[in-house]
């Protein structure tokens, strides 16, 4: 047995080292990010959602003081690079700016994924917000959104849409404008969403249910001509193209959002702070560039944006479903 001096000792020295051992603690999780983080997204550069997430990212660095850089894992329709990050450490150093419908349409469009939407991620805001619109090249031929309808009532399954592939908002966009006209289309999937735009520019597709920063720069060039939004509004950046029910069609509205999210049981206090970065970002001039790009910011809640996943999975596997189309 020890003396009682000693004892003293012994749990002076224990209570320190058990305090010294609660600071380090609060201290790493404290410094949050350590290192440069890792932000993945599932589609090739140059489309709406890589834009975003450069922006985001940039932002983040500065805020956080630590190199955000984004790493581009396409194909498979957010397959290939979508698990990727469900399989990566909880630790808040790989993250995901994807679009909604990796998360809630592929669900509907594939027997099986190789990720769970619900159960492998952890939300951690919405970032944006993107209208939906109908682009084509060739103006002389489709005037205006009637004149596709028309089109593609006289000839079913002959007019070709391009998405950036199987269960994107544009594959869904076009599945919607389909079901309400009554109308039959081919659908051409691509790798994203900067080679379906090209292919749009360079007429080997008749048309693109397109998000609207991706379009936007060649609508103003006057490469492509804006038919109608899937909005309930006009956009700011687009003023004189209707919506689709001015132009006669009713119950045609679709936004593509994009959000941040992290691997599933990511420390909540990450998460939070990492919420918090991001509702700042958004706030500033980051804000102002991406509205000139036809984006909305929309930060959100990660509960928030739990939610409505749950929710966009439902409605759009009864789009998918009333469509007629079957998972793959």
């Amino acid at each position: 047995m020890f003396s009682k001096p000693i004892r003293a000792a012994i749990h002076t020295t224990l209570a320190c080292a058990l305090a010294a051992g609660f600071a380090l603690s609060a201290q790493a999780q404290n410094a949050y990010p350590e290192r440069a983080v890792k932000v993945i997204v599932a589609l090739p550069a140059g489309g709406s959602a890589d834009m975003i997430a450069r922006q985001v990212a940039q932002k983040l660095a500065v805020d956080l003081k630590q190199p955000f850089v984004v790493e581009n894992k396409a194909g498979a329709s957010g397959q290939i690079g979508t698990p990727a990050v469900a399989r990566s450490a909880p630790d808040g150093y790989t993250l995901m700016v994807s679009p909604a419908s990796f998360l809630t349409t592929n669900k509907s469009i594939f027997k099986s994924l190789p990720y769970d939407p619900e159960a492998d991620f952890q939300p951690i805001s919405r970032l944006v917000n993107q209208p939906m619109v109908l682009v084509v090249k060739d103006k002389q031929k489709f005037p205006s959104v009637a004149a596709v309808v028309s089109a593609a009532k006289s000839a079913p399954g002959k007019l070709t849409f391009a998405s950036s592939g199987d269960g994107s908002p544009q594959h869904l966009a076009g599945l919607m404008f389909e079901t309400r006209t009554r109308t039959q289309m081919l659908h051409v999937p691509y790798k994203g969403g900067a080679p379906a735009v090209n292919d749009t520019l360079a007429g080997n597709v008749d048309m693109l249910f397109a998000v609207l920063p991706e379009a936007l720069p060649h609508i103003q060039s006057g490469k492509l001509h804006a038919l109608g939004l899937l909005s309930p509004t006009r956009a700011s950046t687009l003023p004189a193209t209707p919506t689709m029910l001015e132009s006669g069609f009713a119950n045609l509205n679709l936004s593509a959002w994009v959000g941040l999210f992290a691997p599933a049981k990511t420390p909540p206090a990450i998460v939070n702070q990492l919420n918090q970065a991001v509702r700042v970002a958004l706030a500033g001039d980051i804000k102002t560039k991406l509205g000139e790009n036809g984006m909305e910011v929309a930060p959100s809640t990660p509960e928030q944006l739990k939610q409505a996943i749950a929710q966009e999975i439902k409605l759009h596997a009864e789009l998918v479903k009333a469509a007629g189309i079957q998972a793959q």
